[in-house]
């Protein structure tokens, strides 16, 4: 961030924000510059903090006074960092051995793996150890690409979205093998209740997390790829007991409790147009990036991700507006590979303006907007929790409200926004769509554009995000349909 001239600070000069104060709380480190001289040290050092241990922002607040001097940089200055230790702790011999005794002891085990997977690159070695002991994998949103979604062991996301069958083997699991995760609440629901019958082994690089919302019976220091690499070492002459009898359970809940949507309406239901785009990019290592809302939840349940690091969002703060900025640092970052950002038409309005970043800068993204005139999670909240009131949820036209994503053909003249039209102004290619035999095509015109694309696609706002766990409850009070 750039910060008023080092002798202004303090005296509330023009646009003068003490941004480190106010970042303390949500950054791993922060400077604030006030010597060009240490300039380069400062960089090197927030680059290993950030990029070290877990994974961390760190902010640098570079004055004007700063910026605009002149210095010969010292690259090779040494990091004074004496109260951080980057050094990732092994795991102990006698942890991995306590979690192979789990495992022999357990009937009912299921693996609950996270981001922290991600950031290890042990997606590999989480296969390896899944397959070697044949416990389902169950994962968090930030861990979707880490196992192959049509894998036989594959329980998909589980918590408050998560589908019906992950969550309610959890519940009656024996033992949580957990793997770079946090128990965060839009998983765990009420957390007393939440594998509340299990034996809970968790691994973490961080020590604040364990213990922080569950206690661990075993609890596991490290960076959660050593681990993995120690139990499949040790695993290699294992057998695990004949799992059948819990693997048929997991099964008969799959499809008593399928994640479900109506194939056969006349509409583009929004899951459809989800599964449509996986059908046409599921053979490519395509990239798929989010925004916040009803059409990221869709976008966990019904693109099947298989290979790690192809799925972006955002988790933690659920950002609105996060898909487009997204979508471009993964198209520049991987300019070979296909990045699409699945959006709501709320959503993306956040951040729109970046269209003009893309073309300036050449970056070929391409937006998926799921339109359905609304913000539509806050929307289905309304309608489950508050009685149907509307509280500026919805965001088109006055003229036809009761109309939209029904298919009547409304016309260029009335659609507030007019995606296509702005998107044109940007000089992006855009089409828009509003019936189901036109989808496939649309999406086909959309992966093969050259330039960046907006498909402006039309959906019911009738739709909810199913099944659910309401906040701060368990499985026993999920909504279903």
């Amino acid at each position: 961030t750039g910060q008023v001239g080092v002798a202004s600070i303090g005296f509330d000069a023009f646009q003068e924000t003490p941004i480190v104060e106010l970042v303390r709380g949500i950054t791993k480190h922060h400077y604030l510059v006030t010597d060009v001289n240490q300039l380069a040290r400062i960089m090197k050092e927030a680059i290993h903090i950030a990029t070290t241990g877990r994974p961390g922002p760190v902010l640098v607040d570079i004055p004007r006074s700063v910026q605009v001097a002149q210095c010969v940089p010292n690259f090779d200055a040494e990091m004074e960092l004496p109260g951080y230790i980057a050094e990732v702790q092994s795991p102990k011999e006698p942890a991995i051995n306590a979690v192979i005794d789990a495992l022999k002891k357990a009937h009912r085990p299921v693996i609950y793996a996270g981001g922290g997977v991600v950031s290890s690159d042990a997606a590999a070695e989480l296969l390896k150890f899944a397959e070697k002991t044949q416990i389902p994998v169950a994962t968090t949103m930030m861990g979707l690409s880490i196992f192959p979604r049509e894998h036989k062991l594959s329980l998909g996301m589980l918590g408050m979205h998560g589908a019906a069958y992950a969550n309610h083997a959890v519940h009656e699991c024996d033992l949580l093998l957990a793997f770079g995760v946090r128990f965060d609440d839009r998983v765990t629901g009420k957390p007393t209740e939440f594998a509340k019958h299990a034996a809970i082994v968790h691994v973490d690089i961080d020590p604040s997390e364990i213990n922080k919302v569950k206690r661990a019976d075993i609890p596991i220091i490290a960076d959660v790829k050593t681990v993995l690499c120690a139990l499949n070492k040790k695993l290699k002459s294992y057998q695990p007991e004949d799992s059948k009898q819990w693997h048929d359970r997991c099964e008969h809940w799959k499809k008593e409790m399928p994640l479900y949507y109506d194939k056969e309406s006349k509409y583009i239901v929004p899951q459809y147009a989800i599964e449509e785009l996986w059908r046409q990019t599921k053979d490519e290592d395509a990239i798929v990036v989010t925004g916040v809302g009803q059409h990221q939840m869709w976008a966990t349940q019904f693109y099947q991700f298989s290979r790690p690091r192809t799925w972006i969002s955002s988790a933690g703060l659920g950002t609105m507006g996060f898909g487009l900025p997204a979508a471009m640092g993964a198209k520049v970052a991987c300019p070979e590979k296909q990045v699409i950002d699945i959006d709501g038409d709320g959503s993306f309005l956040m951040n729109i303006q970046e269209m003009a970043t893309c073309f300036c800068e050449k970056i070929p993204v391409k937006v998926m907007v799921l339109n359905n005139q609304h913000l539509g999670m806050v929307m289905q909240w309304e309608d489950r929790f508050f009685g149907r009131n509307r509280a500026n949820t919805y965001l088109g036209p006055v003229e036809h409200p009761e109309t939209f994503g029904k298919g009547t053909g409304i016309g260029p003249e009335v659609r507030y926004p007019n995606f296509v039209q702005i998107a044109k102004g940007f000089k992006w290619d855009a089409l828009l769509v509003e019936k189901k035999e036109d989808l496939p095509a649309a999406i086909k015109a959309m992966l093969a554009a050259e330039g960046p694309f907006l498909l402006d696609i039309t959906v019911p706002y009738q739709e909810h995000v199913l099944p659910m766990i309401p906040a701060g409850t368990t499985v026993e009070e999920m909504i279903y349909r």
